[in-house]
């Protein structure tokens, strides 16, 4: 399964930066793409996987891995700045690149093309009550405090976390679905759930961006090694403190270990913050984590 996922990954995104190179699709066909997963395949993905999921409090340390790399990350990416002198917007865009996985739009299909099905539920937890969460709070603080906006209120905040639709997708998934619903209504969701990969990989294709100038590059080179190297890392001592083992630990970290959430790099973008590093952040961590995801699985499944 997960070869037949990373020949589908290279193709796909192979596909999308030749689409691109040849101008053979509208400029906003990335966008479309986008929404396209966010509104109908993530929460195809969710309903489907959510309802195996037997909720006990061995999933709190799954929730709270990513709110503790997000400390860990304020505190590196600080020092980085101090000691390499940034600009402040490097500084910002390092700031929400290394906190910020994608842990969603290639976080589940990595997921589940590494670890299997079984795994999926555990990815939804950490990405829905961590990432997203760190998203609609600290990615939108950092941004409203280096971009000179005003900084958003809890209302805004919390507006913002009900518009998002996988979150619905979430609690109706708790709440009202069945762990085995009638076959028509299970087999076109996870029809539309497995349809997030090549949409994804596509999208990246078509607005993946690798050019840099030489002074990038330090900031680059930093922020990938956190993101790929170290925030993986970290989880598993993480890991082990909260309890976690198992397929829960290896999700922990193989979720802590994915590139750079492309929405937090495009509101930096549309920010006017380091664009260039902020796209580079996304273009280069995702070709590079092809080799530092399963790398990280092998070191996860080696006998203790």
């Amino acid at each position: 399964m997960a070869f037949d996922a990373f020949a589908l990954i290279l193709t796909m995104l192979g596909l999308g930066m030749l689409f691109a190179r040849l101008r053979a699709l509208p400029e906003t066909s990335a966008e479309v793409l986008n929404r396209v997963v966010l509104y109908v395949c993530l929460p195809a993905a969710v309903l489907t996987y959510v309802p195996r999921l037997h909720l006990d409090a061995s999933l709190i340390g799954l929730m709270a891995t990513p709110w503790l790399l997000m400390l860990a990350s304020w505190a590196l990416v600080s020092l980085a700045t101090r000691v390499c002198g940034f600009a402040r917007d490097v500084h910002a865009v390092l700031l929400i690149c290394v906190t910020l996985a994608n842990s969603s739009f290639i976080g589940y299909p990595m997921v589940r093309a590494l670890l299997g099905d079984a795994a999926l539920p555990y990815a939804v937890v950490y990405d829905q009550f961590g990432t997203f969460l760190l998203l609609s709070t600290f990615g939108l603080y950092v941004i409203a405090r280096y971009s000179g906006d005003t900084p958003p209120t809890a209302v805004q905040v919390l507006a913002r976390i009900a518009r998002f639709p996988p979150l619905w997708a979430l609690l109706f998934a708790l709440l009202l679905m069945p762990e085995q619903p009638p076959s028509w209504i299970g087999n076109g969701l996870k029809q539309l759930a497995d349809a997030m990969l090549p949409l994804v990989m596509l999208a990246v294709g078509l607005s993946i961006r690798l050019r840099l100038s030489r002074e990038e590059l330090t900031p680059l080179g930093i922020g990938l090694a956190l993101k790929l190297l170290v925030m993986p890392a970290l989880a598993v001592p993480i890991s082990w403190l909260l309890g976690l083992q198992g397929t829960m630990l290896q999700v922990n970290v193989l979720e802590s270990a994915m590139p750079t959430m492309i929405t937090a790099a495009a509101l930096a973008i549309s920010h006017r913050l380091a664009p260039r590093l902020a796209a580079a952040m996304v273009g280069y961590g995702i070709l590079l984590s092809l080799v530092t995801l399963p790398a990280w699985v092998a070191v996860l499944q080696q006998p203790a």
